[in-house]
């Protein structure tokens, strides 16, 4: 089952399992919901990607948002101008970058990063990617082994981020709670455990999602950059220079830093009108939905000591010998 060809009856040929009450079905390893999958084949068998194409991953709720905004702040950073879609908005008379129009107040950053299997191959039809001005900056949350043959063989670049697993389990937990009327009540804390270390959760295993990026970034580290949120969080500065030279777009100043972190920052985001009243029309979740705390350690508010220590050992087993350490 590897084409456009997928059909909602090749769905009884798959292991089910559900997650929020959500039927997620098992293919090569990892769980996806229906209209995933379905998006993932057409994306497999259509995306031709370029050697100057930029494609963001992560599991779900690892601080995707804020790549997102990060890197398509990065890319629109221009001496002169920010550019978008082809049309420039100039500087104001004042030598200040925070004067430039800045996209990120008019749309939510999943308008300008799109997640090809939520977003782009979700589309009837798809559009048509090989039509866009490159360079082209997408999102996935695949894993590494289910994209397309042409992102792995090609000179494209992917940036990976990841966050310690019980944060990355609590921030999913309140995510999915909003999608539950007030009279269901918050899911179960202990049964969202139980699925997310049993492997069960959109695109995991976590661990196994991890690795695969993690292992392939020590291959080939000049295509895939491997970051943590937690590190984005201990050192802004030092992270998103890292990932603004990765990208081939080094800033010129630490002016121009400090913009990009301002730009992105979870508190300006939040705050924004778009992201306070929008709703995102692909998943129909509210903007505000996608900005909480954004605090490391925010899972000591929900998880037991016994929960926690089950997770940590968890977590060391599976990243045994990896030579990768997540907080735990």
């Amino acid at each position: 089952m590897d084409s456009s060809d997928f059909t909602e009856s090749m769905l009884d040929q798959l292991p089910m399992e559900r997650f929020w009450d959500i039927p997620l079905y098992q293919w090569d390893g990892f769980w996806y919901r229906s209209y995933h999958l379905q998006a993932t084949m057409a994306l497999r068998s259509q995306y031709i990607a370029r050697d100057d194409d930029i494609i963001l991953a992560s599991p779900m709720k690892t601080g995707t948002t804020w790549l997102k905004a990060l890197c398509f702040s990065i890319l629109q950073m221009d001496g002169n101008a920010a550019r978008l879609n082809g049309e420039t908005v100039g500087k104001t008379e004042e030598d200040d970058p925070r004067h430039i129009r800045d996209p990120l107040v008019d749309n939510h950053p999943a308008v300008y990063v799109q997640t090809l299997e939520v977003q782009v191959f979700t589309a009837k039809p798809p559009p048509d990617v090989s039509a866009m001005e490159s360079p082209r900056l997408f999102h996935t949350h695949l894993p590494y082994t289910a994209l397309p043959d042409s992102i792995k063989t090609s000179n494209c670049k992917l940036v990976y981020i990841t966050r310690n697993p019980k944060d990355t389990l609590v921030s999913m937990w309140h995510f999915f709670n909003k999608l539950r009327t007030p009279e269901q009540g918050p899911y179960p804390f202990e049964q969202a455990f139980e699925s997310f270390i049993n492997g069960v959760s959109h695109f995991g295993p976590f661990f196994d999602h991890v690795l695969q990026y993690w292992n392939q970034s020590l291959k080939s580290p000049n295509k895939i950059l491997f970051l943590k949120y937690e590190d984005l969080k201990k050192d802004p500065k030092g992270e998103v220079k890292k990932l603004a030279s990765f990208l081939g777009k080094p800033f010129n100043n630490e002016k121009e830093v400090e913009d990009v972190i301002w730009r992105c920052s979870l508190e300006r985001l939040k705050n924004l009108e778009v992201n306070k009243n929008g709703i995102d029309p692909w998943v129909g979740m509210q903007n505000s939905a996608f900005f909480r705390s954004g605090i490391v350690g925010d899972w000591k508010n929900i998880m037991s000591k016994e929960l926690s220590e089950r997770l940590d050992q968890i977590t060391r087993q599976k990243f045994k010998d990896s030579g990768l350490h997540l907080e735990i």
